[in-house]
């Protein structure tokens, strides 16, 4: 066969694939408007199940005595209320951590923290080991720059003990700091896409709903039956969501409840939590697409959750339906037709994140600004994320590498003196030579007359410019500073220990 077919038809293979994922925003957007905004009100209580909220951190010290105080005044009944800061610290976080679980245990809160010297299976094995000691029948779940709101357990808890059949609640993220950057802005849009639409339409269908790993709570007995906590991927959330579904467990999604949570500011850190989601939702799909092929649900159902758990392959898909188009171009082989309805199918994600606005917000329209650098940091992280799933495909083993916090809860709070800011990205290199190629491809577009294919072209040059060159300006800052990153490993937090002083 030709290359120049075999190169043709792996183009239009990818093109059509990267469709589906696209099309199917469509999809839920159809059914979120379908199904309505009604959202279930929680139902009395007689009386007060036992309850252990969850707090796992991995040094923390800008954010971890705002968890601690905050979870403390959780409206619930004292006696009925266990506590624990599941700490996996190496830095002074631990000694903060300490500090302030000693002050609201004096007060009559029953909290305790539990440190662990060493990280195995990170997360998902501080939550199974705090679940040894936990009196609880249910487990509330809070990550670090969380601020759970004080009629959150009332406002959940209710709907488990109504309903035998679920198995864990989500509630929606919020965002403290969505004002803070045009960064923080794009990056909000993103998250009111997948919990104003994805999850609310997933949830009323009856399809397959993914935990988020905090601002949620689980029944113990579904944990238990599903298999437990399990740290052979990096979504240990998502995994055990998936296993408790599979095994006859309900999920519910509560919109209307709402817990507030930092965005990353520094494109490193949205970096690394993009690629740790890319690389743990694929490892879940390696793990589940068998029992969730044979599952005996619908096949629609089964589709959706195989386009679920897959949904990062777009980043490579992008890169190499890139990489082709190029060569294609250069022996004047028409691109056109797969880019026209790629193009019409990338209609879907602006029609679902502007409904997710307007849903949720009186001005969606001018918070949707930001979108245009949404869809900048969605191109420009291809490589990032690709990389990402590589190491998922290839079963590279990776650790857990944390999304550093920084209590940014006023516009002058500042990021860029703090020891868990990070240094310089390398990807940065890729990611202009990427900016390049694309730019090549515009100019061979041109010259071979093919205009229809230089916007698609343009897209990857600015958005992997746009990332490159932010991914720069924030390593820059650190450089000015003089400051170097924090070691995740080993050693104490350098400078001062008063979180406040870090964010002037």
């Amino acid at each position: 066969m030709p290359i120049l077919l075999v190169l043709s038809i792996i183009y239009g293979v990818a093109a059509i694939w990267l469709a589906v994922y696209t099309l199917n925003s469509f999809v839920l957007t159809f059914l979120r408007w379908r199904h309505g905004s009604d959202a279930p009100s929680a139902p009395a209580l007689n009386s007060f199940p036992k309850v252990t909220v969850q707090l796992p951190i991995f040094n923390e010290a800008h954010v971890v005595e705002r968890l601690i105080d905050r979870t403390a005044r959780l409206g619930y009944p004292r006696e009925k209320l266990q506590i624990q800061v599941l700490d996996d610290s190496m830095d002074e976080t631990t000694a903060l951590a300490r500090q302030r679980v000693a002050y609201h245990r004096a007060r009559g809160v029953d909290i305790d923290l539990i440190h662990r010297d060493d990280r195995t299976d990170f997360k998902a094995g501080a939550l199974r080991e705090g679940m040894e000691r936990a009196t609880g029948e249910f487990f509330a779940l809070f990550d670090a720059d969380f601020v759970p709101p004080e009629e959150f357990l009332l406002e959940t808890i209710p709907h488990l003990v109504s309903r035998p059949e679920l198995g864990f609640v989500q509630t929606r993220w919020g965002h403290i700091n969505q004002g803070y950057s045009t960064l923080t802005g794009a990056q909000a849009i993103a998250l009111d896409g997948h919990f104003a639409v994805e999850q609310p339409a997933r949830c009323a269908s009856g399809l397959f709903l993914n935990f988020n790993g905090s601002a949620g709570v689980w029944r113990r007995e579904c944990i238990e039956d599903a298999g437990g906590w399990q740290g052979d991927t990096l979504c240990e959330d998502m995994d055990l969501s998936y296993r408790a579904q599979l095994a006859g467990w309900k999920p519910l999604y509560l919109r209307d409840v709402v817990c507030r949570a930092e965005i990353p500011p520094q494109i490193h850190g949205f970096k690394r939590q993009q690629a740790r989601w890319a690389r743990g939702s694929i490892s879940c799909a390696l793990k589940l697409w068998r029992p969730l092929v044979k599952a005996p649900v619908s096949a629609f159902k089964r589709v959706q959750g195989l386009i679920h758990l897959t949904s990062y392959l777009m980043h490579p898909l992008m890169l190499l339906v890139l990489a082709l188009s190029v060569p294609l171009l250069y022996m004047r082989q028409p691109v056109a037709y797969p880019l026209t309805y790629l193009s019409a199918a990338s209609l879907g994600p602006p029609t679902m994140y502007a409904w997710a606005q307007r849903s949720l917000y009186p001005d969606w329209k001018s918070r949707m600004r930001y979108f245009p650098l949404l869809v900048l940091l969605g191109t420009g992280l291809t490589m990032n994320n690709s990389r990402a799933i590589f190491r998922a495909l290839t079963g590279k083993s990776d650790e857990f590498v944390r999304t550093p916090k920084f209590r940014l809860e006023r516009p002058r709070d500042q990021w860029k003196g703090s020891r868990y800011a990070l240094s310089f990205d390398w990807m940065v290199v890729g990611e202009i030579l990427v900016a390049l190629y694309a730019l090549l491809g515009a100019g061979i577009a041109l010259e071979r007359g093919n205009p229809l294919a230089i916007p698609f072209l343009m897209l990857y040059v600015v958005g992997f410019g746009y990332v490159a060159s932010l991914t720069i300006l924030h390593s820059a800052r650190g450089w000015l500073r003089g400051r170097e990153p924090l070691p995740e490993r080993a050693g104490p937090l350098a400078g001062s220990t008063n979180p406040s002083s870090w964010r002037r």
